[in-house]
């Protein structure tokens, strides 16, 4: 059997109960007493009994009123825990947020951003996804992941992107390299050496490659390493140098290797904030989005 009460019939019904009368419960509730008394009418007509026996002085709870008040008070308080949840969420102290980023930018640029946060905003929960440019912009783009730190997208992709960050490349050599006492090198000194670089998918390597055609330069790596980490340890074995972005020197222990700017030209690699163009975030999304820059 379906009963349609309102939530309003039920706040009567408890007020009524409470106060003990139609007068102190009408004041309580802010209405007038006939409106209280044919809110609670049509309530009894809709149940077919009375809730409420009365007289010119007193009111009384019928049986029938006391079992539907225990369950009006939990409906009521329900409601009220429910609503005050989504105030939560609506100003943004609860929620999911799942965000992708470069495994540099996850080192670099997310640990402050996520402590300063939670500070503010303990109970958001986190999901962070570390992919590599072309998984993470497919992440965002298909909804998987709320925003990212990434690279710039290319045109066709129904991404927006809001800039950050330059990331400087930079050369890597060991210590006792002789370059390592240059104050900058060009990237030329790469079709003269050992080049050690990252998979040909990466965004770093397609960087490094842009340079090269654009200053006909005929370069061939000597290793093609499948993640900057590995990079780094390549060069640290004496293999080679390495043209890599300076924020993603934080991936590795530095240990023995030295990073010196790459000039004619210095190039950057630009890092920002990516989100799916028509998708719109969660109150806890966008105020961790402020919290990045955007």
């Amino acid at each position: 059997m379906r009963i349609d009460l309102s939530l309003r019939q039920l706040e009567v019904i408890v007020q009524v109960a409470d106060a003990g009368s139609f007068r102190a419960a009408a004041r309580q509730l802010d209405i007038s007493q006939p409106a209280l008394s044919r809110t609670l009418r049509l309530a009894e007509q809709t149940l077919g009994t009375r809730l409420f026996d009365r007289d010119t002085r007193h009111v009384t709870i019928t049986p029938a009123g006391r079992e539907l008040l225990r369950i009006a008070r939990r409906v009521l308080n329900d409601f009220d825990s429910a609503f005050s949840e989504l105030g939560h969420f609506m100003q943004g102290h609860l929620g999911l947020v799942t965000v992708a980023a470069l495994p540099s930018a996850s080192v670099a640029l997310l640990p402050t951003a996520l402590a300063a946060y939670r500070r503010q905003h303990p109970q958001v929960e986190f999901t962070l996804l570390e992919l590599p440019a072309p998984a993470l912009l497919s992440a965002v783009e298909e909804g998987l992941a709320d925003f990212g730190l990434c690279v710039r997208p290319t045109a066709d992709q129904r991404l927006k992107y809001q800039h950050l960050h330059d990331d400087p490349m930079v050369l890597l050599c060991r210590e006792d390299d002789p370059l390592a006492t240059r104050s900058s090198v060009p990237w030329s000194v790469f079709a003269e050496r050992p080049y050690v670089t990252v998979q040909a998918s990466s965004s770093i390597r397609q960087i490094a490659d842009g340079v090269f055609l654009r200053r006909k330069l005929s370069v061939r790596p000597a290793f093609e390493a499948p993640s900057l980490t590995t990079c780094c340890a390549l060069v640290r074995a004496g293999l080679g140098v390495s043209a890599l972005p300076r924020m993603g020197l934080g991936l590795t222990d530095m240990k023995g290797l030295v990073c010196i700017p790459l000039v004619a030209p210095s190039v950057f690699r630009s890092v920002g904030l990516v989100t799916r163009i028509g998708r719109s975030l969660s109150p806890a999304s966008l105020a961790f989005l402020g919290m990045l820059g955007g």
